[in-house]
Parts: structure tokens; C-alpha cells; sequence
């Protein structure tokens, strides 16, 4: 099969957590003998190219960051320039990522997009959402190899019948919530493993200040 990736990140592919999952996805979909044409929304210039592959194909994936809990607005502004197919073949289908680490962050987004492929004449194929993808670029060559590698097996699995199975989101798509242990964990010892991983991403992103500073608060007199 052919399958359409359309990038809905708002970052510019050379910057996007997004296109790396892309990529590690099309492995997966190109190993089970299939193809791909990949379109970058960051880039205006490609938007009309985007619509004409959304027109004339029948497997479209839209991968997207999670966004203020729903989608990014470069996908929506693209989204609004669709006209509904009035032939129902195409099915549409989502991979959702974001940096928290439980799934459960991203529900409120797939449930608006369960509604998006029926208001452009297409099927449903399924949304794929997977968390704690917030350090993929600030943790190094083989950290981030870890972290793309089950995105190989769920491109391979999507390959093979052009959706998204149950199982496989099962498989994949964990946690929905951190188990009350965890959370103890989180608020407990853990917290400066974080404190510290939190200023190590800073530094890495170009932060020069305390993670702490309160710039605007008044000074005490």
C-alpha cells in the first residue's frame, strides 16, 4: 500500500520531534514492502502538494504533537482548506504525541479527532498516542534511538492493514495513569532526578537562568 504522512508539528522538520517519530515510522512501513510520501505543514510551500496527495490517495496518516491538549493550529488552518471526498474509500488516521508522560493527557485531542475524518468523507482508521517524547531531541544519539525503535514495529503493524489495531495501541500506548507507587515515587526521591533532568534539557535548549527565577515578582523593600 501507499500511504500519505502529513506532519501536522509546527516546528520546522529539522527541529520536530515529529518528523524523527516520521522517519522511524516509515522504517517499520517500509519494511513490510510498502510506500510513503511524507508532507511538512511547518512549510507553507508544501501545503498545495499536501492537498492534492490527501485528494488523490486512500491511506492518510496525520502525525501531530499534542498542542495546549488538542492539535497544533498550522493543522487546523491545513485542515480547513479540505474539501470532504464524496467517494468513502479514503480512511484517515493519527499518531498523537506528546511530552507527558501518561497517555491519558491525550484523550481530549483523540476525541476531536475521531471526528475529523467523517467531516472529510473518509473512514476512521485509529489514533496511535504516545507519551514522554518531550526529551527525543536532548538526550543523545542512543537514548533517542530507544525511544524511536517501537515506532518501527507500529509502522510495520500499520502497514499491514492501513490502521491502527487495538492490540498494538495496547501494547504500546501505556501508561494511561501512573500507578499510585509512581506518583509516591515522583513526589518523593524521584523529584530531584527530575529537578535535575529538567535543568539539564534547560541548558541544552540555550536557558541561562536558574529554573527557578521569578523576573517579574516585586522586591521585597
Amino acid at each position: 500500500m501507499h500511504f500519505v504522512i502529513v506532519s501536522g508539528a509546527a516546528r520546522t522538520q529539522s527541529k520536530s520531534n515529529t518528523a524523527k517519530i516520521i522517519v522511524a515510522f516509515c522504517e517499520g512501513l517500509h519494511n513490510g514492502g510498502n510506500t510513503s510520501e511524507i508532507w511538512y505543514l511547518s512549510d507553507r510551500k508544501q501545503w498545495k502538494s499536501a492537498k492534492t496527495a490527501f485528494e488523490e490517495n486512500e491511506n492518510i496518516l496525520f502525525a501531530l504533537p499534542l498542542y495546549v491538549e488538542n492539535v497544533p493550529g498550522i493543522m487546523l488552518g491545513f485542515l480547513a482548506g479540505l474539501s470532504a471526498k464524496e467517494q468513502p474509500r479514503t480512511r484517515v488516521s493519527f499518531l498523537l504525541q506528546g511530552g507527558f508522560p501518561e497517555v491519558s493527557q491525550g484523550r481530549c485531542c483523540e476525541e476531536f479527532l475521531k471526528t475529523l475524518p467523517a467531516q472529510l468523507g473518509c473512514g476512521y482508521g485509529g489514533t496511535f498516542i504516545k507519551g514522554d517524547m518531550f526529551g527525543l531531541s536532548l538526550m543523545g544519539e542512543k537514548m533517542e534511538a530507544k525511544l524511536l525503535q517501537p515506532f518501527i514495529e507500529i509502522g510495520f503493524q500499520f502497514g499491514e492493514n492501513g490502521a491502527f489495531r487495538s492490540e498494538i495501541i495496547e501494547i504500546f500506548s501505556t501508561p494511561e495513569y501512573f500507578l499510585e507507587k509512581q506518583i509516591r515515587m515522583a513526589n518523593g526521591p524521584f523529584r530531584y532526578v527530575q529537578r535535575f533532568a529538567m535543568w539539564y534539557f534547560a541548558k541544552r535548549l540555550g536557558c541561562k537562568t536558574k529554573l527557578d527565577v521569578k523576573p517579574f515578582c516585586e522586591k521585597k523593600l
